[in-house]
């Protein structure tokens, strides 16, 4: 079982500023040992891989903290224990809310780079990151080169695309149309404007064969389609009684905002060809986020690179569902 830990340090960010004493929190095996792998979770997950991908990471799986040493740190503005909107503000006694500054996925790079010195880790043997969990593995590889021996990029890309960039501009409007969340008199302001971005992201995460699939009418002569409904509605009031909050939802999408790996480094091609470690780069092939056809021009940008798409019926979230798939990858 992975424990939890915390450090605090101070976090120069790209918009200018230092988010100081902030709290990075992670998950580690409990002895080191074996490989290190290290895993950046996606939007709304946690630094508990075992919580999100109990069928991937754990005792006797693929990916086993008994035998590696894992390491997984919770992204900064998540509302997952990392310094967000949800911690105190030093200044006001009160949660940041929407006085939490903009930060970028380079600003989260800085906390994962801070957790790798604190436990003394010179070189990672294999890299993982799927969605915008491989932006920062993404980043990273081409920030420390020198410290990725390996590197998993699984549903992703080295820059947010124009379609991304509108399915999280929506998801922010949806956010801003509910009149609690800019009154901001504590964490539950925004609650229903988060509940329908929620929704919003779920259509863009699948596919119409997933939905079909899962959230097919069971009566063929039923009067409105209300099971598929249902389902959205439930997707929202999930992530709220997960503990996230509207407040932190936003501050991440504007984190995805940020991401270009080439921004300061000559373009996307010539950052990526900073990469040494040998990669491997997923797609899946009903993705809408991360069509197949735009990874696979990207993934020859990276020095010695293999490019492997997969079938599946459930879109983007692929990359959690298909485990027989990506364990034969991870275990190549």
């Amino acid at each position: 079982m992975l424990n939890k830990q915390e450090i605090r340090v101070n976090i120069p960010l790209e918009t200018g500023g230092v988010l100081e004493n902030a709290h990075v929190v992670f998950h580690v095996s409990p002895e080191r040992h074996g490989r290190v792998i290290w895993i950046c979770h996606a939007l709304t997950a946690n630094s508990n891989p075992e919580d999100w991908w109990p069928e991937m990471v754990g005792p006797g799986r693929t990916i086993d903290p008994e035998k590696d040493f894992v390491v997984c740190v919770n992204m900064l503005g998540s509302a997952y224990g990392s310094e967000s909107p949800a911690q105190i503000n030093p200044a006001t006694g009160k949660p940041w809310m929407l006085d939490f500054p903009r930060i970028t996925i380079r600003d989260s790079v800085s906390a994962f780079i801070a957790v790798r010195k604190h436990l003394g880790i010179e070189k990672i043997d294999l890299l993982i990151g799927a969605s915008n969990g491989g932006f920062n593995a993404i980043e990273w590889a081409a920030t420390e080169p020198e410290r990725i021996r390996k590197a998993l990029f699984l549903c992703t890309a080295p820059r947010i695309s124009p379609f991304l960039g509108a399915t999280v501009e929506a998801q922010r409007m949806a956010i801003e149309a509910d009149p609690t969340f800019r009154e901001a008199k504590d964490l539950s302001g925004g609650a229903a404007g988060l509940k329908c971005a929620r929704a919003q992201a779920l259509i863009s995460y699948r596919s119409f064969r997933g939905y079909a699939k899962t959230q097919s009418e069971e009566d063929p002569d039923t009067l409105f389609a209300g099971r598929v409904a249902s389902y959205e509605r439930y997707q929202g009031e999930k992530l709220l009684r997960r503990g996230f909050d509207a407040y932190c939802y936003y501050t991440q999408c504007y984190a995805l905002d940020s991401h270009n790996v080439g921004r300061g480094r000559g373009g996307v091609q010539k950052a990526l060809s900073r990469i040494q470690a040998p990669c491997t780069v997923v797609a899946v092939d009903t993705d809408q986020i991360f069509p197949p056809e735009e990874s696979k021009v990207w993934s020859t940008w990276i020095p010695n690179t293999e490019f492997i798409e997969i079938s599946s019926d459930f879109g983007h979230d692929g990359f959690l569902l298909e485990i027989a798939k990506l364990s034969a990858i991870i275990m190549k």
